[in-house]
């Protein structure tokens, strides 16, 4: 038998591999007894779909569910979970997932639409029900074919900050500042203290990192290295990992909070464990400093940005981005191509002086 248990979930899990295929659900039942008669039922229907050609139906629920099980412990599980909500609240999820048609799809589309949900949400909805329907097909279950509405996001100018910027933002989220209805900074209450310079230093990491927020809100020390003045970085998005090297402000934040710490998180929560996305203070933050068309992202663009706009190419920011994908960086090509034309420019007057001085010789 292959139930197994994991972490996050009092529930046991059933996975195992038929015909060449990974399956795995939760079994939604803390009985270890239950999950192993329902993983035989499961591989009994598997058996008959391949052999003797039965191929169970599935709702739209079902399928929903059990592919929000199959990522639980990945980033996006919590999303999965908002979406699904939504999916109760519009979509027919009590339909068999082999009954679902285009029409069905482009009414979520319009219905969000009506709602004034923005594009990428609306794609995020869809690839909800895309997701849940592909793995329904790959489980055995019947399906048909469906051809997706295809969702059209606007294109804006990349947003990054300026040096100005930056020092307005930090001096807004600076634990000394003094604030209207707060006690001065040496009477506040030690967890007003701690909560307003885990704010600030978390965002003087992002910035010169060029970190997701989760991967370093939630960090460990044991991924800090204080004598290499290194970060061993990983991306549970990307499913990579990456040593970064610590910028002289980074170190001086990290040397402190190490020297003052409490628990084996960089930053944590009042009980103790990983920050989680706690982002109020920084979003007021960047209110407050007038950045109302930035968000915490815009500091990964910040980062990447200031890499290509000092001489580091598209290959190479990638590689620090930790992007799986070459196109994903090439959002900061227009910036490269500012610095090459930029370099043409000076080889250009360069030779020009050089012909001048021969000529007049």
């Amino acid at each position: 038998m292959t139930v197994t248990k994991r972490s996050n979930s009092p529930n046991w899990y059933i996975q195992f591999q038929f015909n060449g295929r990974t399956y795995v659900r939760s079994s939604r039942t803390t009985s270890k007894k239950a999950a192993e008669q329902m993983e035989v039922e499961w591989k009994a229907k598997l058996h008959a779909a391949q052999f003797l050609g039965h191929r169970e139906q599935l709702t739209v629920r079902q399928a929903v569910n059990q592919f929000c099980d199959s990522r639980v412990d990945t980033p996006n599980h919590k999303g999965l979970l908002t979406g699904t909500k939504i999916l109760e609240r519009l979509f027919p999820m009590h339909k068999a997932i082999s009954e679902l048609t285009a029409h069905d799809l482009e009414r979520l589309k319009r219905d969000r639409a009506a709602e004034g949900a923005a594009p990428q949400t609306i794609k995020h909805n869809l690839n909800l029900i895309r997701g849940a329907w592909k793995f329904a097909r790959k489980l055995g279950f019947q399906v048909n074919e469906l051809e997706f509405p295809q969702i059209k996001l606007p294109k804006s100018p990349l947003r990054y900050l300026t040096d100005d910027e930056e020092r307005r933002f930090l001096a807004c989220l600076d634990p000394r500042r003094e604030i209207k209805g707060l006690r001065p900074f040496g009477t506040r209450d030690p967890d007003m203290q701690r909560f307003m310079q885990d704010a600030c230093d978390l965002v003087v990491l992002l910035l010169d990192t060029g970190a997701r927020y989760g991967e370093i809100a939630n960090i460990e020390w044991t991924r800090i290295d204080l004598v290499n003045r290194s970060i061993s970085l990983w991306r549970p998005k990307v499913q990579n990992e990456a040593v970064l090297y610590m910028t002289d402000r980074a170190y001086e934040v990290l040397s402190r909070r190490f020297a003052d710490r409490t628990g084996e998180f960089v930053f944590t929560n009042r009980k103790g464990g990983p920050r989680g996305y706690v982002s109020q203070a920084i979003r007021k933050a960047l209110r407050k400093a007038g950045l109302q068309d930035c968000r915490i992202h815009t500091l990964r663009h910040t980062h990447a940005s200031r890499l290509i706009q000092n001489g580091m190419s598209v290959y190479e920011v990638r590689e620090i981005l930790g992007h799986t994908d070459i196109k994903t960086t090439m959002r900061y090509a227009h910036l490269e191509s500012r610095q090459v034309t930029s370099k043409a420019r000076d080889v250009i007057n360069r030779l020009n002086q050089r012909g001048t001085a021969t000529a007049s010789a």
